[in-house]
């Protein structure tokens, strides 16, 4: 991770400053505020800001159901009954500001959740840095025969080598024509190409940055999605490390999200008669499951 001395000395300063507040506040948040967490080669993710806690929740449940349900249920307890309801406007009462830098292509990908508030570095005012997200050989691997979306087997060797070579050379001159066209040389009478025109030259493991606001409800959508083990790897890893920050943050709220959404499966109605007819103990096979042929695998994959 690249960070330069301005940016180590904002964030000392922002860890280092602390001001009295009546809002409910979460310790292990208060631990994660600013702190820069380094991703893949040049990336990062930090937490800029936050709103609300297990509590708030809680508390935002009670204003719909009424005083009298803290006498019949913990927080703990009412937590775990909202996840396991899909009750999801209690969590929107919490909000969490991330700072993200990544890799264009894994920005593309993050911005489909359109449920955040998203406000990008811009290459039409700023001249964009030289830095490139180029995966680790265990990384680079072949197109999945069985997932048009998916990887497949490793390379190996000099085949790896040379991929990683097109990488860094692909990337490299495009930097340096992107440079080139930017810069205006009167004696050769080149008046430099506007920004807004010559980032297109750029390529998609370009690293961008942003500021990511989004409310714990539609964050726990994103994170099962992104942290599952089939996402794609560059953007799992962020997804993994917010997991983590989310946990520090509402620990009761992750505890419910891990076992009913991340660790939870859900299955078909057909899916569910096909286990039924198991447990009586019938015998039953692709053919007389009901189930299309990718519906089988996948079924066969998680329950054998």
């Amino acid at each position: 991770m690249s960070l330069t001395p301005d940016q180590l000395a904002e964030i000392d300063a922002q860890r280092a400053s602390s001001q009295t507040t009546l809002r409910s506040t979460s310790e292990g948040m208060e631990a994660r505020l600013y702190k820069a967490h380094p991703v893949l080669d040049h990336g990062l993710i930090r937490v800029i800001d936050y709103m609300g806690d297990d509590a708030a929740i809680c508390q935002a449940a009670r204003v719909s159901y009424g005083r009298g349900t803290k006498a019949v249920s913990d927080d703990r307890g009412l937590i775990r009954y909202l996840m396991r309801h899909w009750h999801s406007t209690p969590f929107e009462m919490c909000e969490v500001k991330f700072h993200v830098k990544l890799p264009i292509f894994v920005a593309r990908q993050w911005i489909r959740h359109r449920t955040a508030n998203v406000n990008e570095y811009s290459a039409r005012y700023s001249v964009m840095d030289r830095e490139f997200y180029i995966p680790a050989p265990e990384h680079l691997a072949a197109q999945s025969t069985v997932n048009n979306q998916g990887r497949g087997q490793v390379l190996e060797g000099a085949e790896a080598a040379r991929v990683l070579d097109l990488l860094r050379e692909d990337a490299m001159r495009a930097y340096d024509h992107y440079e080139d066209m930017l810069t205006p040389d009167a004696e050769a009478g080149k008046l430099g190409l506007a920004r807004e025109l010559a980032r297109m030259n750029l390529p998609a493991n370009v690293y961008t940055q942003w500021y990511w606001k989004i409310d714990l409800h539609n964050l726990f959508h994103f994170l099962r999605l992104r942290a599952d083990v089939h996402a794609q790897y560059e953007i799992r890893i962020y997804a993994q490390i917010m997991c983590d920050i989310v946990k520090d943050w509402v620990p009761q709220a992750y505890a419910a999200f891990e076992d009913y959404r991340l660790g939870a499966v859900s299955v078909s109605a057909t899916a569910k008669e096909v286990l039924k007819r198991r447990l009586a103990g019938e015998v039953v096979t692709a053919e007389t499951s009901g189930m299309s042929k990718g519906e089988w695998r996948e079924f066969v994959e998680e329950w054998g």
